[in-house]
This record gives C-alpha cells, sequence and structure tokens, in this order.
C-alpha cells in the first residue's frame, strides 16, 4: 500500500489555501453536528519516526472544538519490565493488557479521540520481547486479533475509525532524524538507538506494508499520507474526516438503539417505575407472569443460534441446578478454613509469577454473592485485592462502548479482581429491561467472548461464578430482610419487582451459559440455596485453578 503514496506531490500555497478553508469550515460543523447526535471519531496516526506525524494532529488540533476533542499520544515503553514479564516464564505479557491504555483514553461517542501512535506500535512492541518462535507466533495472531476486535467494536457502537499512515521516503527520514538528534533543543526526541534503525529503512518498510494490507478492514481503512509536504498531508486528513462525517451522519440514527439509551437514561437516574407487585391480585399476577413468559420468547428468538467461538461441551442450564448440595455448619468451618489458608499461600504465589487474577460474580437476587465475596477477600492481604461493583451505568459510561467500564477496571498483573456483577449486565439486565435494543445484546456474546480472550492473552487467570438460589429460598431471604430492620438496606423495590422477571431472566441466563461457556472462561456453578456450600466451592476452585495455572 506504501507505493499508492507520491512522495513527490508538493501543492502551492495558492492551491491550499483554498481548499483547506474550504475543508476545514465543513469539519468544523459536521464535528458540532456529530456532538449532537453522539456520533464519536477515533483517528489514530501512525508512520515513520521523524514523518511529522505530531506536527499534522497539530495542525489539525487547532482548527477543531477543543471541549469535545481528546488527544492521546502513546506510552512510553518499558523495555526492561518487558524483559522481566518474559523471563518470568509465566505467560503474563505485561503489568495491563495490550488494549487496555487505548479502550481508557477513549472519549464519548459524540467526541474526537485522537491518537499519535497506538495499538499498532504498542503490539509490535510488545512482540519484540517474546521469548520464543512459538510464543511469538501466539502472541503475533492474539494482537492482530486485538486490534481487528477494538476497530470493529467502536464502529459497531457509534464511532467512525480513521487510520492515517504518514509515510516518508528513506532519504528524507535520515535528514529530519540527524536534523532532531544534532540540535541540543531536539536531541531529547530521537535516541541513538532511534536514529540507528535508519539504515534498516528497507526491512521495516516491508513490515509495514504487509502490516497495511493485512489491516485494512472495511469498517476501518487506512489513508496514506504525503509526510514529505505537510499541505498535502492536511488536505487528505481533512478530506478522510469530512468524508467519513458526512457519510456517518448521513445513514441516520438507529430507533431501537435511541430507545434503548432513552430506557437506560432514564434507569440511571433512578427515574424507572418501581412499583412494588406484593399488593396484586393472583388475577393480576397471572397477567404479569403471562406476559413475562410472552417476552421471554421472543428476547430468545433473537439470540444467536450459536457462537462462532469454541463453546465448552454441556455448558450449565439452569434446569440441572441441584438445589440440595449443603455443609453442615462443622463441616462449613473446617472446610473454609483450610481453603482460606490455601487460597493465602497461593496468592503469595501468584503474585510473585505476576499472575493476574479475576473472579466474576453474577447470580440470582439474595443468592449470597456478597458473603462468598467476603470469605473469598477475607483470605488474603486487602492490598492485593480490588472489589469492582457493577451499578447502574453513570452518564458518563452510557456514553462509551458498554465494555469500556471494565477496560478501565482491570487488576494489575499479580493482583486480584473481584466483580460484583459484571460485563454480563448487557445479555442479562440490559437485555431483558430493554436497555440495549436486541442488536446490540445480540452481538454482546461476541463481543464479551473477545474481550475475555483479550484477558487471556495477557495472561489473567478468569473465574466466571453463577451464584443459584431456589425461588423457595429467595423469597424466604427476601421475607427475612424485609422484616428484620438490620437487614432492610439489602432489599428494594427492584428486588421484588425483578421476581416477576423470572422468565426473562432464566431464558437470558441459559443464553448467556450458551453463548460464552468457552473453554478459557467457562461458567461454573455456585449452588447457593446453602450458603455454607457455594462459599467453599468458590474458595476451592480458586485454589484448584490457581495451582493448576502455577504448574504446583
Amino acid at each position: 500500500m506504501l507505493e499508492q503514496v507520491d512522495l513527490s506531490a508538493k501543492m502551492s500555497k495558492e492551491e491550499y489555501k483554498p481548499l483547506h478553508d474550504e475543508l476545514i469550515a465543513k469539519l468544523v460543523v459536521l464535528q458540532q453536528e456529530a456532538r449532537k447526535k453522539g456520533v464519536g471519531v477515533v483517528a489514530l496516526f501512525e508512520g515513520w519516526n521523524g514523518a511529522g506525524k505530531g506536527s499534522r494532529i497539530g495542525d489539525l488540533v487547532y482548527e477543531l472544538d477543543a471541549r469535545a476533542t481528546h488527544m492521546h499520544v502513546l506510552s512510553n515503553f518499558d523495555e526492561e519490565g518487558a524483559a522481566r514479564f518474559r523471563d518470568m516464564g509465566s505467560g503474563v505479557t505485561g503489568f495491563e493488557p495490550l488494549m487496555q491504555e487505548f479502550w481508557q483514553a477513549l472519549g464519548p461517542r459524540g467526541d474526537m479521540t485522537l491518537y499519535e501512535r497506538g495499538w499498532y506500535t504498542a503490539a509490535a512492541r510488545r512482540l519484540v520481547y517474546t521469548d520464543s518462535e512459538a510464543n511469538h507466533a501466539a502472541h503475533l495472531q492474539a494482537y492482530r486479533r486485538a486490534v481487528s476486535e477494538f476497530e470493529r467494536q467502536l464502529s459497531a457502537d457509534g464511532y467512525v475509525v480513521l487510520k492515517f499512515f504518514v509515510h516518508i521516503s528513506k532519504d528524507v527520514q535520515k535528514k529530519r532524524l540527524k536534523g532532531l538528534h544534532d540540535n541540543p533543543d531536539t536531541a531529547w526526541r530521537v535516541s541513538d538507538e532511534e536514529l540507528a534503525t535508519v539504515k534498516d529503512y528497507d526491512e521495516i518498510y516491508a513490515r509495514y506494508d504487509e502490516l497495511l494490507r493485512n489491516t485494512d478492514f472495511d469498517f476501518a481503512r487506512w489513508t496514506m499520507v504525503n509526510g514529505e509536504d505537510k499541505r498535502s498531508a492536511n488536505i487528505a486528513i481533512a478530506k478522510a474526516l469530512v468524508r467519513a462525517l458526512e457519510r456517518a451522519l448521513a445513514s441516520g440514527p438507529d430507533a431501537a438503539a435511541e430507545a434503548a439509551a432513552a430506557k437506560a437514561a432514564a434507569n440511571s437516574a433512578g427515574a424507572l417505575d418501581q412499583a412494588d407487585p406484593r399488593d396484586r391480585t393472583p388475577e393480576e399476577t397471572e397477567r404479569v407472569m403471562a406476559a413475562a413468559r410472552a417476552q421471554a420468547a421472543e428476547q430468545a428468538e433473537e439470540a444467536p443460534l450459536h457462537s462462532r467461538f469454541t463453546i465448552v461441551k454441556n455448558p450449565p442450564r439452569l434446569a440441572d441446578i441441584d438445589h440440595t448440595l449443603a455443609l453442615t455448619r462443622e463441616e462449613y468451618q473446617e472446610a473454609l478454613k483450610r481453603e482460606q489458608k490455601r487460597f493465602a499461600e497461593l496468592e503469595l504465589k501468584m503474585y510473585l509469577a505476576r499472575v493476574p487474577l479475576m473472579v466474576l460474580y453474577e447470580g440470582d437476587d439474595a443468592a449470597g454473592k456478597g458473603g462468598n465475596i467476603k470469605r473469598v477477600a477475607q483470605a488474603i492481604d486487602p492490598r492485593a485485592y480490588t472489589i469492582f461493583p457493577s451499578p447502574a451505568p453513570t452518564k458518563v459510561e452510557l456514553a462509551h462502548p458498554h465494555l469500556w467500564r471494565y477496560w478501565t477496571r482491570l487488576p494489575r498483573a499479580g493482583h486480584v479482581g473481584i466483580y460484583d456483577r459484571s460485563w454480563y449486565g448487557r445479555v442479562l439486565v440490559e437485555r431483558v429491561e430493554g436497555f440495549a435494543s436486541p442488536a446490540e445484546w445480540s452481538r454482546a456474546y461476541d463481543e464479551i467472548n473477545e474481550f475475555e480472550g483479550e484477558l487471556e492473552a495477557w495472561g489473567a487467570l478468569l473465574l466466571k461464578f453463577w451464584v443459584a438460589v431456589s425461588p423457595e429460598e429467595q423469597l424466604n431471604r427476601f421475607n427475612d430482610r424485609q422484616n428484620n430492620p438490620d437487614k432492610q438496606w439489602k432489599i428494594t423495590p427492584e428486588d421484588w419487582r425483578n421476581r416477576d422477571k423470572h422468565p426473562q431472566y432464566d431464558a437470558a441466563v441459559d443464553d448467556m451459559f450458551r453463548l460464552t461457556s468457552t473453554p478459557y472462561a467457562p461458567w461454573r456453578i455456585l449452588e447457593s440455596t446453602n450458603k455454607y456450600y457455594a462459599r467453599v466451592k468458590a474458595l476451592k476452585i480458586i485454589n484448584d485453578e490457581l495451582e493448576k495455572r502455577l504448574g504446583l
């Protein structure tokens, strides 16, 4: 693709100014329209060292509305740290997964986010520090998958994704880098190592060209930019932005997605109806349940029939859960003490191996998630873990893709992240309550599998628990909470209201098991009608999986 760039092309000042002014006038108006309509823009600038990426971004940013423009510069790469992770041999590639930095920097829909170098450069840097040819190939495949999934997810979720590659010749690169290197005021910008890379220009050219061809996706095309003429470059960038925004704004809104977004915003503001169903007559209750069963069947029809990901054989089903499993108090106390001690010892080894552990809890209301989390957390040093709750999304979170708030809530390598509800809200509460459109939640199964696949490629151990309680025991716990002043804070009108939605939630949970029980992140049932049994089982699974991962 690099051969497409005519590096000899030069644009005169007289030709440039009227064309530039016309394009910028359009772009300024389009940016405000995009902001009003919630169309996000992601613009990535990659290219040669010395090609002028920063200058091109500077010329563009000068013309834009600063209130709706975000700029992210790729963080410095810790070569020594990367080498330590490689030499550890624990399968962990760094303190954070490759794509976390770019998700964290992402502005909301309606704003423009500019990345000066990004996920392609970051992936290339990490690949230099893989420890064997076999690992290199596996990491290369994982990184290719990660960057394409990032760009596709953004383009499916209200963002326009543009990628600019700023190209220059070998002679121009050498001249520019040497000039920067030899000037005392700019020498800090070009190290001796970077200057020495000029001799590898031809080899790097071939790699860049292959990369560009393999990542020129329909949903995120590359625009080749002549970095040897700043006027031609600025026009190419402005034209691409204007074209992309005009196309996106002409396509019109998705009515179903807009309706779902409005409902989600009302929920975030606490404005949804929370009517208590306990005062209804039996006839009214039957009508409500008939409607619930009809909605459950309708939503089940919208779910994908199959996953494109490998799913474990015989994933869990709600109908197969055995609610009779139990421990006596004496059995519980003995087993709890044993498993907590075991976890405390394994967590120290996990920290030394820098393995990130992520423990995710979903389940029925009043099933005992909080108590289960408490027994897991109390076994280890409080500095070793973070508990991430998932209340209704905030206004800022709703303005981003649904996975954004979880990309910003990951444990560092060697630490434990515990999730009290999680990203599965997209295919559970958001599906049932209509906070996401059918198109949005039905594609989320694959998006979640992609997310978890990236966590696994990073080196995380991800354990997913469904905490189950029988309907009869759930009602007992609700009544106990309602009647006990010390426990009333645990029960809300929404909990009572959700009992009306058992058919919809049961269908959603079974679809979730069926479509997201991958070999690297299968669902595990914690039978919590007897809380003692569930607490010990969770700790035992965590310990067994840690031992397996650590090779003990």
